[in-house]
């Protein structure tokens, strides 16, 4: 296993997926990859108009990620991606079957909350498809589950210590 393992930071839409992983990817100096980045354009506009996605949207998606993955693959790198069923993750698994999981659980209010605040193309009207959708890792699955109500450095911090990943080296 590298040094730094390939993460996985997933959860549904308002989870803070993209904060967290993206501080965790420089905390311990990185690559970070947005999986919103790599959606087709079709899906973007079916969410932005309040369609949620069905398996068949997500399969280019995951395909997407996989990839990224597996380009990453002995390097370490931090990605944000739902990764909502068991089924999506493990196409990801494909690309670095030691990928691991971080799953951020937010209660509903919160998320509801967070997604009213923000601008992204997934309306908060999407939440309750997204959690209907959500099955939550199994413990096969060597998934890190935070509670993630805390703020983002601590929240990075006890990632970091789930996760076994050490900071990045030193620069001289």
């Amino acid at each position: 296993m590298p040094a730094s393992p390939t993460i996985v930071v997933m959860g549904v839409s308002g989870s803070g997926k993209s904060h967290v992983g993206a501080a965790l990817a420089r905390a311990c100096g990185v690559d970070f990859v947005e999986g919103d980045g790599l959606h087709p354009a079709a899906n973007i506009a079916k969410m932005s108009a309040g369609i949620p996605l069905d398996d068949a949207d997500r399969r280019p998606w995951l395909e997407a990620i996989a990839a990224a993955i597996a380009t990453h693959r002995g390097q370490g790198a931090v990605f944000a991606c739902s990764a909502l069923r068991r089924a999506y993750r493990d196409v990801l698994r494909g690309a670095d079957p030691a990928l691991r999981l971080l799953y951020l659980r937010v209660p509903h209010d919160e998320l509801a909350r967070r997604l009213r605040a923000r601008q992204h193309f997934m309306p908060a009207s999407l939440l309750d498809s997204q959690l209907a959708t959500l099955e939550e890792p199994a413990a096969d699955e060597r998934a890190v589950v935070l509670e993630a109500g805390a703020d983002l450095a601590a929240t990075v911090a006890m990632a970091r210590h789930a996760l076994s990943m050490p900071a990045p080296p030193a620069r001289g």
